[in-house]
């Protein structure tokens, strides 16, 4: 019995089975890579109802194609840079060049480059991820304090 579910190739439409409506459907792993999530969160969005599925006789969940629009829409950013920012309310924002990722346990320490300046950052490794987070990316640093300290040089 051959296995399908290869994770080095992503089946391409033509391939993948329709749902009643011919509607091709997809593996929660395919569906997850075309919205730039994690597997972890698509499935949450499965359990949750957020994304409509439909099961196979085994108990598993495909995602017709359709189902996927409305989030593909809901995630589209502006090309503007300052654009994306716009719904943040943390206005201390520097944008620079990701120089290192590097990924222990848990967490993950992120470095962006900001001119001759490195900003370091520790966040959750599910969060480097879902951003699909690799040197070499453009990156911001949003920053929000109560208090800004100045030391002298």
């Amino acid at each position: 019995m051959k296995r399908a579910d290869n994770p080095t190739k992503v089946a391409n439409s033509a391939s993948r089975p329709a749902a009643d409506g011919g509607d091709p459907l997809l593996k929660p792993r395919e569906a997850a890579a075309e919205l730039g999530v994690s597997y972890a969160t698509l499935k949450q969005w499965i359990l949750n109802g957020k994304l409509r599925t439909v099961q196979t006789p085994g108990g598993h969940h495909r995602i017709p194609e359709s189902a996927l629009r409305p989030l593909l829409l809901s995630r589209q950013v502006s090309n503007d840079s300052r654009e994306r920012f716009r719904a943040v309310s943390g206005r201390n924002q520097l944008v620079g060049t990701i120089v290192e990722v590097r990924i222990s346990g848990l967490l993950a320490k992120v470095v962006l480059a900001i001119g001759e300046q490195r900003i370091t950052s520790i966040i959750t490794a599910d969060a480097v991820r879902e951003m699909q987070l690799r040197k070499g990316q453009t990156a911001a640093a949003l920053m929000k304090s109560t208090e800004v300290m100045i030391v002298r040089v």
